[in-house]
């Protein structure tokens, strides 16, 4: 009896990533839920720019590489021009909450029926560890190495809350993959959302505190600790709206 295999949805080949880094735990969640959910022959991921750029290359199902910032704007074109596709976009905090603040403001704002899993590891990790949007007060950076000033840079930018302020998101939570606890909750966080996508329901986005071992400049264990005294201070884990409890509650 196989009691833990490999995902199918997961291509057999190693991952890129550094020593430490979890984007490989988040790129085997993705994949489980996919398998999970049967949806492999209908999936389409698009892949950004940033560490996750050869996204492409490890997932099993249909991947579309979008330019900077616009993985939002092509997962709306993929789904709208046909809606059986199940569509989602895997990004990171300098893709999704820098260049690409309008596209997912406005995808949430029209509520389109697609899933965001976005990594957010509070640093540009591919280009050599600059501040990123997301990097918190006093951080080091190699654009930042007296840490971050908010005078200067103004204050890390918090993503589920800022669209939880509008009307249009179906599901929005924040999560984390730092322990095995954590991780059981972030794959049901990962599998709500595309499940909402295939009940028709809208938006949905799970963001995911991520570790980057490399450029915090720390062994994996710490800097899965980090993610626990620094990170989920200032970036609460939960769900930040999710429309159709609300709407079960009220009922």
């Amino acid at each position: 009896m196989t009691i833990f295999e490999k995902p199918h949805s997961l291509v057999d080949i190693p991952l890129h990533y550094c020593p430490g880094c979890t984007h490989g735990i988040i790129h085997r969640l993705v994949a489980e839920v996919i398998d999970e959910l049967g949806i492999e022959g209908t999936a389409v991921g698009i892949a950004p720019v940033g560490c996750a750029v050869m996204a492409y290359d490890y997932f099993a199902c249909d991947m579309i590489e979008a330019a900077h910032g616009r993985a939002p704007a092509i997962a709306t074109g993929v789904k709208r021009a046909d809606p059986s596709h199940i569509v989602f976009t895997y990004q990171g905090d300098g893709d999704l909450a820098s260049i690409g603040t309008a596209e997912i403001v406005h995808a949430a704002a029209r509520n389109e029926n697609i899933t965001v899993i976005f990594i957010n590891n509070a640093i540009y990790g591919m280009t050599g560890g600059q501040m990123a949007p997301t990097s918190l007060v006093g951080q080091v950076t190699q654009t930042s190495p007296y840490g971050r000033d908010p005078k200067l840079c103004g204050y890390p930018v918090r993503v589920c809350e800022m669209l939880s302020e509008l009307e249009g998101p179906e599901y929005l939570a924040r999560v984390t993959v730092n322990s095995v606890a954590n991780v059981r909750k972030a794959k049901k966080a990962i599998k709500k959302a595309f499940q909402n996508q295939i009940d028709g329901k809208g938006f949905s986005l799970v963001e995911v505190l991520s570790a980057c071992p490399t450029n915090w400049g720390m062994t994996p264990e710490k800097a899965l600790e980090w993610i626990d005294t620094a990170m989920i201070p200032y970036y609460p884990l939960g769900v930040y709206k999710d429309r159709s409890a609300e709407s079960e509650a009220k009922a």
